[in-house]
This record gives C-alpha cells, structure tokens and sequence, in this order.
C-alpha cells in the first residue's frame, strides 16, 4: 500500500456532478483527485434523456427557481461546448383531453422569459393540419406548439469534464474504489481499491466531496461511517431506441395517459430515443434494467399520437438509469424535486461535503454551490471562473459549430462527410489531435466498421481513460448502434490485445 502527500480534496464519483466538482476546484488552484469505482459516466449520467433543458414540466411543480436556473444554464453551457451540446426545437401537439391550451401557453410563456433566453429561438404556434412537423400525427391533433431546448451527448459532457480537470492538475482516477476514510488530525485519510488488480492505496486529503449519485448514501454509511439527515429517493428511468419514424429534426413531447410527459428525440441520425419513465426502485442501483412493461409504456405513448405505430419488434435497444433524486417527501416520482441540496460535516476541521440530487442541466452551478461551501476552508482558492470556459474542443469561433464543419471540409477534404461529421461532433477543436499526422483513411489505421477507426481508440485510450471495449462502445462514442455483432467482437478482441489492463493508472491526462 503507498501513500501520497496531503491532497486539497478528494471527490468522489465519476458521475456528472463529481467531475463538475473537480473540474471546478483544480481551476481554483486546488490540488484534487477524483476517483470513480467504474467507467466514467458508467451510472446515471449516461443513461439520461440526453438534454440540457430548462425542465418545461417542473414549473407545474412551481419550481420556478430551478427552471430559472435551468434555463441560464442551457445557453452557458451551449456556448461552452458547442461541440456536443446544440439546439432542438420540440413539437408539443395539443390534446383538449389533455392540459388546457391556456396553460400550455402560460408556461410556454414563462419558459421563454424566465431565463433570458439570448440565443435560442422562442416558441410558436403550429397549425398541425398545414405544417410539415404535423406531418406524422395522427390527424386528430391539429393544434401545437414548438419550443427551443438543447441536446447534449451526456457520457461525453462527463469525459469533457474529468479532461478539463484532468489538464489543470487534477489525477483522475477510473476503477478505483473509494472502500475506507476516516478522520485524523485535521485530515480524512482514505484509502483507494484498484477494482482489476485489487491493489490498494491511501491518500490523505483536506476535504472529501460525495458525488456519489445513487451511492451517495452507501458513501455515508459504508466509507465515512458518518450521518446525514438527506434522503435519497431512487427513481428509475427507462429509454428504448427505435428506428427514426419521421422527417426532419424536431423532437416531439406528448403526454402519456397518466398525464406523464414523453420526449421523442431525434438519435445518431437515423434513429429516435424515447423516454423516459418514472418508477421507484428499491435494489441496488447498478442492477437496474429496461423491462417489457415500461417499453410497452413508451411504445403506447408514440402510439398514441404518431400514424406510425411502433411495435415490439422495433426496439433496437433499450436502457434504464438510477436518479438519485434528494427526497422531499412527495409521493409521486414525477413530482420530487429535480433540484439540488447539499449536507456539509464539518467536524474536526476536516470537511465532509454530501451531494444530494441535481441534473444533468444544472450540474456546473451545483459544482460552484459546492465550492462555496467548502471555500471557509480553503482560504487561498481562486474566484469563480466555469461560467465562461470553454471545455475541452469548445474553443470553436464564435461556438458556431456549422461554421466550424465547414472549415473542416476544406481543411481535409479526404475525410467523408459522415465521419467528419462524427469526429467535429465528438472533438470539436480536438479532431485535430486524434487525427495526427494521417492524410487519408489507410492513415487511421484499421476500419472496424461504420464510422470507428484505429486512430478513435487509440485516442480514447490514450487521452480519455477507455480501458474497455464498452468505454468506447457505448460512453465515449455510440458505435455499438452502428456495428455488427461479429464487427463488435473484432474491435473488442483488438482492443484487449491492444491495451492490456495491468496495473492502477492514476495519472494525469496530457496539458494542453
């Protein structure tokens, strides 16, 4: 067992929040290790419904504070990462048997003003009988409303984060579990488990920050053998992917007959992404699954506004997430709060900060929150600064992303429009640095189909902590939708080859 210098802080969970937090703090001078006992965004954060948006149904729930910040978010976030965050226009068609048109308006009314919006187009009316986005409804629905929102890749907003944290001196550390900390002498002293070798380590650090999500209260009682007087309510949520079934890139939001909203996403190009439900869930969160009933869920609401009737056999795949949502008492899942809390232990000096709920939209001022709090005990750390960064490949022009695509056209012609399209959409600036010095496809290296190259994998292993086929399958990229099973193996049969897992690897990822 080793052991390191005194760390400033200590997050742990690899989750959205956790690398927000950590990104965060080492901008601000601080020296942080973030550990996270699976991949990267393995847990909930990538398993969303894949939006930075304001959260147009919280305001029946009056929580006009959270859609407001919400709302602020969206258009920070959109400018910091043009690259993998860009705007959607969603069609929401009107049912009388559903919420009154009026107040559809009034809150369509407060979504549009209530966070200044700057960038994003405002809502309109739609004739559904006349306009194309009506096209595939059911021609009952002839009123309906469209409205800005934005869609993020969420796996890769995680990655971003730890990178950016990552190349302003933090040590990431993926696989490593968290499994002892205690207090000593001012100090927590914790010690870390390398989950393929076992091999364990200590560090000391200042402060420790939970952002354990659906763990954080295993992290309270199993870790720290602290108390907490939060809750957590765990609510599952469940998506299936189906063949696109429509023309056009809108999205679409329609209302279940229970009164649950639907979103019904345009995916990878020739793909939807539908979701999602809302379920308690009493079992561990990392045994959650999509079941028959929810699918027949999702597949009911499609059905009851699109002429396309979706069955069964449609779904390509389906996956379910864990929401650690903090319990504010309220009976109904679709009802608690989206909203964050914190629970702040600091006994001897040696500060022991909870996380309790949040979402994917507002992750960056949760992590701001959660610096103030802590900032009593760290004096000597920097001001703010998240609000106008740039995370890793979000230093595009003007973050106009067409702009940028444009340019990559001339720049490499050789590169075909699909798997350019990909590499600007996942890299953004970055593309330049996967690509190194190769001048046409034999240059990056094996094809393993569709869109994934060598040159992909060996970048994602060597920048972004992939130690796995599936980090790159499914959390780094989405490839795995677009190869076969027998061109899935290959790539996995290649890459376990190719970067054997040995040891722990806590390091650093290269500077800028």
């Amino acid at each position: 067992m080793s052991e390191v210098n005194c760390l400033d802080m200590l997050v742990i969970g690899g989750g959205i929040n956790g690398a927000g937090i950590a990104r965060d703090a080492a901008g601000r001078g601080l020296s942080v290790l973030l550990c996270e006992k699976d991949d990267l965004a393995e847990g909930t954060s990538s398993r969303s419904g894949k939006l930075v948006h304001g959260g147009l149904r919280y305001l029946e729930y009056y929580e006009f504070r959270l859609v407001r910040e919400a709302l602020i978010e969206r258009e920070v976030l959109l400018n910091s990462a043009c690259h993998i965050i860009w705007p959607m226009r969603f069609v929401l068609p009107h049912s009388p048997q559903d919420r009154p048109a009026w107040l559809v308006r009034l809150g369509l009314f407060l979504y549009d003003h209530l966070g200044g919006r700057q960038k994003l187009p405002g809502t309109r009316r739609l004739d559904l009988r006349r306009d194309p986005e009506g096209a595939p409804l059911l021609d009952s629905y002839r009123t309906g409303f469209e409205y800005s929102d934005c869609w993020v890749d969420d796996a890769r907003l995680v990655t971003l984060n730890a990178l950016d944290a990552a190349e302003r001196g933090a040590t990431v550390l993926t696989r490593t579990r968290c499994v002892a900390a205690h207090r000593e002498q001012g100090h927590w002293t914790v010690t870390l488990r390398d989950e393929a070798s076992g091999a364990e380590r200590q560090v000391q650090a200042k402060a420790i920050v939970n952002a354990a999500g659906p763990w954080v209260l295993d992290i309270v009682n199993q870790v720290t053998h602290t108390r907490s007087s939060r809750k957590v309510r765990l609510v599952k949520g469940s998506h299936i992917v189906v063949p696109k079934f429509w023309e056009g890139q809108q999205a679409y939001l329609v209302q279940n007959h229970d009164k649950r909203v639907i979103f019904i996403n345009p995916y990878e190009g020739d793909k939807a992404l539908i979701g999602t439900t809302d379920i308690p869930w009493e079992g561990k969160a990392e045994a959650v699954t999509a079941d028959d009933s929810e699918q027949q869920y999702l597949i009911d609401a499609v059905n009851r506004y699109f002429k396309v009737k979706l069955q069964a056999q449609d779904v390509i795949t389906r996956f379910s997430g864990v929401r650690p949502l903090f319990d504010d008492g309220k009976g109904n899942p679709s009802a608690v709060t989206r909203d964050y809390v914190f629970d702040l232990d600091a006994e001897e000096n040696a500060p022991l900060l909870h996380v309790f709920g949040g979402k994917i939209t507002t992750f960056r001022k949760l992590a701001e929150h959660a610096l103030h709090k802590l900032a009593p005990f760290f004096p000597q750390m920097g001001a703010d600064w998240t609000r106008t960064a740039v995370l890793p490949g979000g230093d595009i022009a003007a973050a106009d992303f067409d702009t940028f695509l444009q340019a990559q056209k001339s720049q490499r012609p050789w590169l075909p429009a699909a798997l350019r399209k990909h590499y600007a959409r996942l890299y953004g600036a970055r593309m330049t640095t996967l690509l190194g010095e190769a001048r046409d496809l034999a240059g990056l290296g094996r094809h393993f189909g569709g869109l994934l190259y060598e040159a992909e994998a060996r970048y994602l292993a060597e920048h972004e902590w992939a130690q796995q086929p599936e980090d790159i399958l499914w959390r780094r990229t989405k490839h795995r939708l677009h190869l076969t099973p027998a061109e899935q193996q290959q790539f996995a049969d290649w890459f376990t080859v190719t970067f054997p897992r040995e040891a722990p690897q806590p390091r650093r990822a290269a500077a800028r």
